[in-house]
């Protein structure tokens, strides 16, 4: 083992998750015991204290998940099992493509077993004891099983596929994968609404009635064709409420959870679905899957440099190869991944607003949806006094005491 660039890397590792906690810690001291003014329609003391009591919860637990997580990367680390694991997928005596979907198969899997404990305390300890809880076991099972096989079934042929670019095309490989990942991501945007998202969830068109008629009215008077609106299950759960905008072209399709439907009046959840079409309106799906794309290339070409680098190699204890190669490139890039994120959140903080605005200068007013937004914060329990380094590091709205505060 190339001991050195294994302690740098270790100890990069251990210094990012660092910042990670230095950035709750200030989380937490950022809590404050009264609800910020203008939120005290939404929020009595009771509530505002449970909500605090919850962020402390998820942080305490957040910092036990990521310990022991990294803990356990660097025991199987440290103790050879990079090597170990290749050398029992050697034995199988298949070529290099198969074990090295194999090795990153078993790679992927071990990661799951090892998470597992810490999503069923999530699940059913820690979501149940704020009364957000609605997933049963079969269901939670149900989902594991159901990601299992798409990661197999989709996962594992687009590996495959790259493992072939890199095998055959050296130097220029990385462009070919960069065009068969930007290709997979976006068909994925075309079929995932209608083959995969029910695999998981029903979805039921929105029923007549008032709602229905006020946002295909508003739809309209915009010149956006709602074809596709429904209701999701998503009390199916948890008992938080969200909308979503997925999809490209006529697959694309806008989603509001049972639970929101049920606790916002019409006006309100006009307000949610006129923030969801203007991101539409305002190209946030094209350009953030542009960004994505450009990320993914400039990632996949710094892979084809790890690559030939043997001293990565040796400093996992792994014998050369394209798989184990995309194994530890992919521990050796986490640190390179937090830095990246910070632009992409800041511009994705910056487009909610931009959505916000779109909403209030459609329907002449943002009190609707800035109404909504704090009954859906409330029923969340959510932190709205979240510090400036924590929202740098995690966030993709902006603190919604900003967001109330430029809507009305």
């Amino acid at each position: 083992m190339s001991t050195t660039l294994g302690l740098w890397i270790a100890g990069t590792l251990i210094l990012v998750q660092g910042v990670e906690w230095i950035a709750d810690y200030l989380n937490l001291r950022a809590l404050k015991k009264d609800p910020p003014p203008g939120f005290e329609d939404v929020y009595d003391s009771e509530k505002y204290a449970r909500a605090q009591e919850y962020t402390r919860a998820k942080t305490r637990f957040g910092f036990v998940d990521s310990s022991v997580k990294l803990a356990g990367l660097v025991v199987f680390w440290f103790w050879g099992g990079f090597g170990l694991l290749d050398r029992v997928v050697g034995t199988l005596g298949f070529s290099q493509i198969p074990t090295g979907v194999i090795y990153l198969g078993s790679l992927f899997l071990l990661n799951e077993l090892f998470s597992l404990p810490f999503s069923i305390y999530a699940t059913f300890v820690l979501e149940e004891r704020f009364g957000f809880n609605k997933t049963t076991p079969r269901t939670f099972v149900l989902d594991r099983l159901k990601g299992l096989f798409l990661a197999a079934v989709l996962g594992g042929p687009l590996l495959a596929l790259l493992f072939l670019f890199f095998e055959r095309w050296g130097a220029s490989a990385w462009i070919w994968a960069w065009g068969a990942v930007t290709g997979f991501t976006l068909l994925l945007q075309f079929v995932a609404p209608s083959w995969i998202l029910p695999l998981f969830n029903k979805f039921t068109p929105l029923p007549e009635g008032d709602l229905r008629r006020a946002i295909f009215a508003y739809a309209d008077r915009v010149g956006y064709p709602l074809a596709n609106l429904f209701v999701m299950d998503g009390s199916k759960r948890s008992a938080k409420g969200n909308a979503f905008f997925t999809g490209f072209g006529k697959n694309k399709r806008i989603a509001l959870f049972d639970t929101l439907v049920e606790k916002h009046s019409v006006d309100e959840l006009v307000g949610v679905l006129a923030h969801e079409i203007g991101h539409h309106k305002k190209g946030h799906v094209w350009k953030g899957f542009v960004l994505s794309a450009a990320q993914t290339g400039a990632t996949l070409f710094v892979l084809s440099l790890a690559l030939n680098w043997p001293a990565l190699f040796d400093a996992f204890n792994v014998p050369p190869s394209i798989y184990a190669g995309f194994a530890v490139f992919g521990i050796l890039f986490s640190p390179v991944n937090l830095l990246l994120a910070l632009p992409l959140q800041a511009l994705s903080r910056r487009n909610e607003f931009e959505a916000d605005r779109y909403a209030a200068e459609t329907i002449g007013t943002g009190r609707a949806l800035a109404t909504g937004l704090k009954k859906l914060s409330a029923n969340s329990l959510a932190n709205l006094t979240p510090h400036p380094f924590y929202v740098a590091l995690h966030h993709t709205h902006p603190p919604l005491v900003e967001r109330v505060r430029a809507l009305t």
